[in-house]
């Protein structure tokens, strides 16, 4: 019996074993078919594979950071009392960037991007292969297709090739991307690029408009706590923008703190001393934004440049707009910043502009430019009064609008000095019954007086309508209109300006502007030298290249000897004569008072041995103004008074004035003459009358006819100018009516 169980139990164990061996055997076999089929099945995807990249990938692997379009903010600088360069305004479009090269960077910035965004970046090869594994791990277990896992280089490639499409061929395209940059550049050229390129939340690209905007900050100046901060809010600009949720932004720093001090980049002493500071934002949280409003002085540069931009490169204005907004220009701007701000005292509070006896509906408006006269730079300006709420709306500078009397020493007084046919000592009948050899039209005087025989300096000190249509008459309007548009820079002007009424009493098709207005004026001062105005001097690209070298134009407008006439002239008129309000006598004023039809303009340009300055004041809708006084010489004064204190004085050159011309008669001519106008006359020949009223602007006059016998320019020789004075004006010496009847 033993036997027998010992045999069956011999017997089952052999069983067993061959059982056993024949499962291990079966079992290896599959093992090995599995990792052939795994082998033979990797094989071929990777054959599949390195032809897709081949065919699909490899022609789009290398990347280079210079061939992409950035788009950068531009800057406008001025030039402070001190002589250095401060930032005026920022221009920006799609994307407010700002450029900052690598070693401006704080290294808190640089620790604190790399903390929380790719701790392995300073290793890696372009691709963190345990982040892409754990990637496509969860996008095929949990079917998610969000892609994690993409490293600073990667998203630098994102960013500049703006492809973020969630497809498994982008993300196979970048890491191949990824490896094959990081070949070219290095690890720190890779991190100015992001920290440039990525978005911080409230229209902010890159860490410098991020640093201003979020804390008024160059991004040098950054504290731990605010690299931290700010860092934060790329994962989502719309959760942890500090402006939106600051409660967010403040977990999120915390966090980025804490994974610093964790690896390594800051001590725990830091790290404490970081979490508990507070931060001080450039707003508070739910604060209303305040839009950016230009100024009219950053307007007018602008349009300044891409003016120069579409003349220089021969392109049109949209895209010389791109390129000043969006090519990171440097533009240093003519702005003098403490001149500015007298400006703007008086113009950006109604309550210090004069106020009219009779009230409109319409606020009261005013354009001011003031010039340097010898660069041309327009040191200030202002396009309106009040406070300006909006950008690019109407700037008056640039309005078309009636100057008045101020035309005269341009148009008709300057031309016949310079063409001999007067001095300041020339007489001339002021009667109210001269008949003009070129038109049937004549003036009356503003005042609805006449003085009958003046001399040419009193003529201008009363401004004297039917004095300016006689020296026209004589120049004739071709010479003048010629005058205005060949030598002293206006360009609005028409065809049908050139006629006796325009060229006399300033009295336009359309009208002039401010800007015009004051460089034409500012030749007198620079001794007859014209220089167009400018509102920079300099544009730079972003990589420091000279694109408008903004140098003065100028050229010859009047002789020596006739910008010192008439600077004389102009002392006199804004002294004893209708721009005396202007007057401040800390230096030697010179200027000329003007008004439009029914006073719907009122003007004032001026100048000082500094600078130049046009006023104009009117309403935006034309409506008689009722005003004791000319408010633009009030607003001149007192801006110009601040302007020059603590200037010492300074005199105009001294001119050869000379003597008659007898350009309209001796004086015994011009008594005679008025003896005749004196004797009775038949009333059956006697001539239909104008309208009794004095106008101060009479109607557009017909245009000269072609038979005009006016006597033709002569050019007299310049003479040599006496040294000027060094004694102030008395404001008390008496009006000089010597001629005046």
């Amino acid at each position: 019996m033993e036997k027998k169980t010992k045999q069956i139990i011999e017997k089952t164990a052999d069983v067993s074993s061959r059982t056993v061996g024949g499962v291990v055997k079966t079992v290896v076999k599959v093992f090995f078919s599995c990792l052939l089929v795994i082998l033979t099945t990797g094989l071929l995807f990777g054959c599949i594979f390195a032809y897709y990249v081949k065919t699909t990938l490899s022609s789009n692997l290398e990347i280079r950071l210079e061939d992409f379009s950035v788009s950068l903010s531009s800057t406008i600088y001025y030039k402070d009392s001190s002589g250095n360069y401060q930032t005026l305004e920022t221009l920006s479009r799609s994307q407010n960037r700002i450029w900052v090269e690598y070693g401006q960077i704080p290294e808190n910035m640089k620790n604190a991007i790399i903390a929380i965004e790719d701790q392995r970046f300073n290793t890696h090869k372009g691709v963190d292969w345990y982040r892409t594994t754990a990637a496509f791990a969860q996008m095929f277990v949990a079917m998610r297709n969000d892609f994690g896992g993409s490293t600073i280089t990667q998203q630098v490639i994102k960013n500049v090739t703006d492809n973020d499409a969630s497809t498994v061929e982008r993300k196979l395209l970048e890491i191949f991307q990824a490896l094959e940059l990081e070949k070219n550049y290095d690890k720190s050229d890779i991190l100015e690029w992001y920290l440039n390129y990525v978005y911080f939340g409230q229209g902010c690209y890159g860490i410098s408009t991020a640093a201003d905007t979020y804390f008024g900050k160059d991004v040098q100046n950054l504290t731990l706590a605010e690299c931290a901060c700010i860092a934060g809010i790329t994962n989502l600009p719309t959760k942890y923008d500090p402006f939106i949720n600051e409660e967010s932004n403040k977990e999120r720093q915390e966090i980025i703190l804490y994974e610093m001090y964790d690896q390594g980049y800051i001590s725990y002493e830091e790290y404490t001393q970081a979490k508990n500071e507070k931060l001080q934002f450039a707003r508070g949280e739910d604060e209303v934004y305040s839009q950016k409003i230009y100024s009219y002085y950053v307007e007018t540069v602008i349009d300044d440049v891409v003016k120069d931009l579409m003349a220089a490169k021969g392109i049109n204005e949209d895209a010389a707009k791109t390129l000043v907004y969006s090519g990171g220009y440097e533009i240093y701007c003519s702005l003098d910043m403490d001149i500015q701000n007298i400006v703007d005292s008086v113009y950006e509070d109604v309550e210090n502009l004069p106020q009219p006896y009779y009230k409109s509906d319409q606020q009261l408006q005013s354009a001011i430019v003031i010039m340097n006269p010898y660069t041309g730079e327009i040191v200030a300006l202002s396009g309106g009064v009040g406070e300006k709420t909006e950008s690019f709306v109407l700037n008056r500078i640039n309005s078309k609008r009636s100057c008045g009397s101020s035309i005269k020493p341009l148009a008709s007084y300057g031309p016949a000095l310079e063409y001999g046919y007067i001095t300041q000592t020339t007489l001339v009948n002021d009667s109210p019954d001269i008949t003009l050899s070129g038109t049937s039209w004549y003036p009356k005087n503003a005042d609805w007086k006449n003085y009958y025989i003046v001399d040419i300096k009193t003529a201008l000190q009363k401004s004297l309508n039917t004095v300016a249509a006689q020296i026209v008459d004589k120049l004739t309007p071709e010479v003048c209109y010629d005058y205005l548009t060949k030598k002293l820079g206006f360009t609005t002007l028409v065809s049908d300006d050139n006629a006796y009424a325009p060229m006399s009493l300033g009295e336009f098709t359309y009208g002039v502007t401010v800007r015009e207005m004051t460089q034409a004026y500012a030749s007198f001062v620079n001794n007859g030298i014209f220089t167009e105005s400018r509102t920079y001097t300099m544009v730079k690209d972003s990589k420091g290249n000279i694109v408008l070298d903004n140098q003065p134009k100028t050229h010859i407008a009047w002789k020596e000897n006739t910008a010192a006439n008439i600077c004389s002239l102009l002392q006199n008129a804004a002294t004893v004569g209708t721009g005396s309000g202007a007057n401040f006598y800390t230096t030697a004023v010179a200027g000329k008072t003007g008004s439009g039809t029914n006073n719907y303009n009122r003007y004032f340009a001026g100048f000082t041995a500094y600078y130049t300055a046009c006023v104009w004041t009117g309403y935006d809708m034309n409506e008689e103004m009722y005003f004791y006084t000319n408010p633009a010489v009030t607003i001149w004064k007192q801006i110009m008074e601040q302007v020059h204190e603590g200037l010492e004085y300074k005199s105009f050159p001294t001119p050869v004035i000379g003597g008659p011309t007898g350009l309209f008669g001796t004086l015994d001519d011009l008594e005679e003459q008025n003896k005749k106008e004196e004797e009775p006359v038949e009333d059956d020949k006697k001539d239909d009358e104008d309208d009794d009223e004095p106008s101060s602007s009479p109607k557009t006059s017909p245009s000269p006819s072609p038979d005009n016998t006016s006597q033709s320019p002569s050019n007299s020789p310049d003479t040599q100018s006496s040294p000027p004075s060094t004694q102030a004006p008395d404001p008390s010496s008496p009006v000089d009516d010597i001629f005046a009847g």
